[in-house]
Formats: structure tokens, sequence, C-alpha cells
């Protein structure tokens, strides 16, 4: 890929984060989008809540990667958070996708998060990009969290949603909060351990999305997830011979509900995702499996 000025909203979180990291390394320009004055020509301001980007600092960029949202695991899901969830993405997509749209020159592509979750539960059945949105808070939040992009769409932007899975990292998200848990030999299954949990590790997931961005064939919705899902108490088990820790602790169900709350039914459920589209795109995963993903976690 040549030098390009690529847009990034939501680059301190952990994916955007190590994506900002990746495309400087490789000498494109990044230019963040915050929420307070800009402090140099690197960064342009905008307003999620508001709906309201400074389109002008967007002008020459070749791609737009929209990454923010706040954190599905962060609190309790209190009615006040749970609408934090859903406008921080549905209103900074909208956002977004105008002032994309609205530009005499728009980006050749735009990238927008999205999640599996959009599926729901999905027991032991496999789903790839082609089965429906499920029922619930999340796949509601997800389905209008994708459909919020339409303006860009209709632009004749190349869109593209990232329909990511359980990012395996140490620096944040919900294995973030794993790995202290198992080092401490206090890790062990949730349940009865036998949901699926699609995940993948940060490095394929932003290798993903780079591969996402430079394929100029490519659009629509992406299974970001490694191509076999495993179960809760395999994905234990495996935490267990990577970090060498006993995981004799189990958290019972109803313990997690009385902890968590309605989040509880997400960390419960069952969600069976592969990368049917990805893998057809010719991507391929440097950590497929499920110790070496941890492994590359660090």
């Amino acid at each position: 890929m040549e030098r390009s000025r690529i847009a990034v909203a939501g680059a301190s979180g952990l994916i955007g984060s190590a994506l900002v990291r990746s495309l400087a390394a490789d000498g494109h320009e990044v230019v963040r989008l915050v929420r307070r004055a800009p402090s140099g020509p690197g960064e342009v301001r905008w307003d999620p809540a508001r709906q309201w980007v400074d389109a002008a600092g967007l002008a020459g960029c070749d791609a737009v990667v929209n990454l923010a949202g706040a954190g599905i695991g962060d609190r309790r899901w209190t009615p006040e958070y749970k609408r934090r969830i859903r406008d921080s993405r549905v209103l900074g997509t909208a956002a977004l996708a105008k002032a994309v749209a609205s530009l005499p020159e728009p980006p050749r592509v735009f990238v927008n998060g999205s999640a599996m979750g959009i599926y729901g539960e999905t027991g032991d059945r496999i789903v790839d990009e082609d089965a429906p949105p499920g029922d619930g808070f999340l796949p509601s939040v997800c389905v209008e969290w994708e459909e919020a992009a339409e303006p860009v769409r209709e632009a004749g932007v190349r869109t593209v949603f990232l329909r990511t899975g359980l990012v395996i990292a140490r620096g944040g998200g919900a294995w973030g909060r794993l790995f202290p848990l198992f080092r401490a030999g206090l890790g062990g299954r949730l349940g009865d351990g036998r949901q699926y949990w699609s995940y993948i590790a940060l490095h394929d997931e932003i290798a993903a999305i780079r591969h996402l961005i430079d394929t100029e064939a490519l659009s629509g919705p992406f299974n970001l997830t490694a191509p076999e899902p495993l179960t809760n108490r395999e994905v234990t088990a495996a935490m267990g011979r990577v970090l060498h820790r006993p995981t004799v602790f189990a958290v019972p169900a109803p313990v997690l509900r009385a902890v968590l709350g309605e989040m509880a039914g997400d960390v419960l459920g069952s969600v069976r995702v592969v990368p049917k589209r990805l893998l057809e795109s010719g991507f391929r995963f440097a950590f497929p499996a499920i110790d070496a993903a941890i492994r590359s976690a660090g």
C-alpha cells in the first residue's frame, strides 16, 4: 500500500491505538479524531454526542476508520450506560458518515466498527456473515450501528463493517481482565463453560483491518474472528496451559448474574462465529490457534 492519509476515530482504544501504531510504523499519515481542541495537524475535532465533525479536517483522507464506542464490559448495564453504549456508536457513526458523504472528494473507503454481538445467542450453530441479526440489546445496537453508516454508502464510498469477536490482548478489553486472574491462579470457566467464544488475536485484528482497507473489491460485513471458535471450557484450559497456572476455580452462572446483571447473559451466551468472507478474500491468520493467540499477547 502506498503512503496514505487515514483518519481514525477511537484512536485511544485497544484496537484503535494498535491500528495507529501499525499504520504509523509503515509511514502512513494518521489523523486522530479528538473531542478536545486539536493539538496539532494530526488531529481533527469532533463531538459525536452532538453529531458534529470538522469535516474540513477529513479532506484528503484516503480512508476513514471508525472504532469509537463506550466499552461494552466497562460497567454494569444500567439504563443510563446502555444508552451510552448505543449513542456512542450510533450517533458517532452517523456524524462521521454525514461528514464523509459531504466531502467534494470523499475517501475511497469507510471502515466502521461493529461486533459479532449482532448475531445474538447462536448456541452450537455456526454462523457466518449471511446469518440474520439476533434478538436482544447488543444485536439491536449493532444493527443501528451499521445502519448509521448509510449516508456513506449512498455517496458511493466503499463501506466495510468489522464484526469483531473477543480480542486477545493484555492491554484492554475482556481478555485484558482475564490475564491477571489467570496469572494469579484464580482463572476458571464461566458458568458451565459450554458456551462458544469466538476470539481473535490483536495482531490478526489489525492485519485484517488493514487488509480490508487495502483491498478495493471488499465491502459489507466481515467477521473478524479466528476460524475455529472454542468453548469457554476449552479457552480456560488453554489459558492454564500457556500461563502454567491451575484453572480449578469456576464462576457459577447465578453469581455472574448477581455481579454483572443483564450483561451476564452475553458472558454466558454462546456465539459460534466464523470468518467466512475474510477467508474467502485471501486473508491468512498469523495466530489462528488459541494457544498461539494467547502467547501473541505477550
